[in-house]
């Protein structure tokens, strides 16, 4: 591995969570962003879940597009591949979160299983694809990709709990001010369009 190597890893790193967030830039993956993000523990819960989803499948999603699909002429398949190599890490989280928290698989309820068709999941496994990524460029932005969604769900659940005794009207109480927040909050993410980008 060499430097030049290293630094694009990193770069790509910080630019998934920061630059080139999941949902806050790209606005993949919304439905669970928003329905997820009434509580700050499920919210945690659910993008830890998907950081770990994310690092693992992007990397052997790469393995197999490149050394099967491809040398095979099989590239047709990915979306299929790509999709069931998702549900089964999801399946295996799933089991590790009802085996070692409960309360918490309770409350993530039908959002844990529909990781699998979370298209932020997905469509950080076909990124890599499109930008030519390498393994660690990969490892990189499903890590980082992650981690994106982990802090865009958790700031929008902060601040949902921050309001939650404002005096919002009636009209936009609910998944109408989720909305709202999670406008500005992408806004803020695109201001930091410049520091970092990643093709």
């Amino acid at each position: 591995m060499s430097e030049t190597e290293l630094t694009s890893a990193l770069v790509i790193l910080f630019a998934a969570i920061f630059t080139n967030n999941i949902v806050l830039t790209n606005f993949l993956g919304l439905c669970s962003f928003l329905s997820v993000s009434r509580e700050i523990k499920s919210s945690v819960g659910l993008g830890a879940a998907v950081a770990f989803v994310t690092t693992f499948t992007a990397a052997i999603n790469w393995l197999i597009y490149h050394h099967l699909l491809v040398p095979l002429d099989l590239v047709y398949l990915r979306f299929v591949i790509f999709i069931v190599i998702i549900a089964g890490f999801v399946q295996f989280a799933e089991i590790a979160i009802e085996r070692f928290a409960p309360a918490l698989y309770h409350a993530l309820g039908i959002f844990l299983p529909l990781i699998t068709v979370n298209c932020a999941v997905l469509g950080i496994s076909l990124f890599m694809v499109i930008r030519e990524y390498g393994l660690l460029e990969t490892v990189a932005y499903g890590l980082g990709g992650g981690l994106g969604f982990l802090v865009g769900i958790v700031l929008l659940a902060a601040l949902r709990w921050r309001i939650r005794r404002s005096r919002v009207p009636a009209a936009l109480q609910g998944a109408g001010i989720a909305v709202i927040l999670s406008g500005i909050m992408a806004l803020a993410f695109v201001g930091f369009s410049g520091m970092l980008t990643i093709n």
